[in-house]
């Protein structure tokens, strides 16, 4: 009987080495995604989690090793091809929603703007999608001329999304989406996340010190310390069977919260 193919990695990153200093931020690291996967990067602060993610996402260089994505490395991508990267096949959801939203733009322009970015050029067509989006993250169309800065925190970070999955990208990275939110709008944000990335087939590498977010959104989880990863797999094995002592100890803190 044939064997199916391994998965082509869609992103992946080799030896990743960048220091600051006298710290080393990221040291000898490696990651890999394949298209429809959720992959979280968990630990505490200052482990390396949100430096390797401004690394594989092109907004930093490593001092050595390699990013690629779809067979191509970062490196040889030019600026413009970087950025016609984040404005289609890639997006980004940061954890405060005013870095990822025009906070001048209405809620509406918000989400079309990057249609416009995309290529889209009918006013029609994109005030349709912004409205369906709009709907899909459970905010009221009616309120599409407004400010983003008249919405709740929780709203917003609703709109940041709609605003980063409108053009349908392949790969998605979130840095702490619910960080900063109540816990009841933390819950309801993460089952929508699940449900638009299910939906949509997305690729995601989520960066989160949340636990639980991890086990609800992630098939495989890395988790750092100082730099380096020092256990990974599947996400319920990981946490339900922690080999390394620095996972058991984060696992048991959660457990005692």
């Amino acid at each position: 009987m044939t064997q199916p193919l391994p998965e082509v990695p869609l992103l992946e990153g080799h030896g990743l080495h960048l220091t600051f200093g006298a710290v080393r931020a990221l040291d000898g690291v490696a990651i890999g995604i394949v298209p429809g996967e959720v992959v979280a990067i968990v630990g505490e602060s200052g482990s390396g989690k949100s430096t390797l993610l401004r690394v594989l996402s092109g907004q930093l260089e490593p001092g050595a090793g390699e990013v690629r994505y779809a067979g191509r490395a970062l490196s040889g991508m030019s600026e413009a091809e970087r950025r016609r990267l984040l404005r289609s096949e890639w997006g980004v959801v940061h954890q405060n929603p005013r870095d990822g939203l025009r906070m001048g733009v209405s809620a509406g322009g918000n989400v079309g703007e990057r249609l416009m970015a995309a290529g889209e050029r009918s006013f029609a067509a994109i005030r349709r999608e912004a409205a369906e989006w709009m709907r899909r993250v459970e905010l009221d169309p009616a309120r599409m001329d407004e400010l983003p800065r008249n919405f709740s925190g929780g709203m917003q970070q609703r709109l940041q999304i709609a605003r980063t999955l409108v053009t349908r990208p392949r790969l998605v990275f979130m840095d702490e989406p619910t960080g900063g939110l109540d816990v009841s709008v933390q819950a309801r944000l993460l089952d929508l996340i699940r449900g638009l990335v299910a939906d949509l087939g997305l690729a995601v590498i989520l960066v989160t010190h949340d636990i639980a977010a991890a086990r609800l959104l992630a098939h495989r989880m890395l988790v750092m310390r100082e730099g380096r990863v020092v256990e990974e797999g599947l996400t319920d094995r990981v946490l339900d069977d922690p080999r390394h002592p620095y996972t058991q100890l984060l696992v048991a803190s959660v457990l005692a919260a």
